[in-house]
């Protein structure tokens, strides 16, 4: 790893371990290298995977590291919905799984490709008059959203055994993959929610090049004894 200044700036690829917020990683890594550190995107606790860390001046690069595409993997369970949308929450319905084929699937996933619009889950960080979603879910009350336009450049079905299935999502900023998880659900005929994700990519920065925390740390625990 060669020599990083933190101060002047950099951009970290961190694979985001499940359980941890965002917020968490962000804290664990500003102890270590202290100096002033931001993250590009919300990870949800339950999900995985890149998580870009902005550190000092680089921290003004976050917009445009937002703006950048994503790619996630989901694994999801047909025929069980949460509040939630995510293994998180509490189970509010559950259906019958029609006799479903690859093909069917693969039909159906193509309808949600382009540009669609999307209702943000209840529970979300959006804010409406003020108040963010989560904070009026939490305490059972829904109210409406308004629909926003985001765009899937890719879903691809990865894997399919009822009433499990996989994808691959290529998306725009803005894209909540519950609420995609969710629709695709409904037009199965069953509903969904997001058992396992995986953010894979934010722009040309890859999983299979991210570093863990542990390995990050013990890293630059390195680069201080050597300075």
């Amino acid at each position: 790893m060669p020599e990083l200044d933190f101060e002047k700036g950099e951009i970290l690829n961190i694979n985001k371990p499940i359980g941890w917020t965002s917020f968490d990683v962000v804290k664990k890594v500003r102890k270590h290298i202290r100096v002033k550190v931001g993250h590009a995107g919300t990870l949800d606790p339950f999900a995985a995977g890149v998580l870009l860390l902005c550190t000092g001046r680089a921290t003004k690069q976050v917009p445009r590291l937002m703006a950048l595409e994503k790619e996630y993997v989901a694994q999801l369970e047909l025929g069980v919905v949460t509040d939630t949308l995510d293994p998180t929450g509490q189970v509010v319905v559950r259906r019958q799984v029609p006799q479903l084929n690859a093909t069917q699937i693969e039909q159906i996933c193509q309808g949600f490709t382009g540009e669609i619009e999307q209702v943000p889950p209840m529970f979300s960080a959006v804010k409406v008059n003020g108040r963010r979603l989560y904070e009026l879910a939490r305490k059972g009350k829904t109210i409406e959203r308004q629909p926003r336009k985001v765009t899937i450049y890719e879903l691809e079905l990865l894997d399919f055994e009822s009433p499990f299935l996989t994808v691959r999502v290529v998306c725009s900023k803005g894209t909540y993959i519950r609420s995609l998880a969710s629709d695709l659900g409904e037009a199965l005929g069953c509903g969904a929610y997001v058992k396992a994700l995986t953010r894979t990519r934010i722009g040309p920065y890859r999983l299979e090049e991210a570093w863990t925390v542990e390995g990050f740390i013990r890293e630059i625990s390195k680069q201080s004894v050597l300075a």
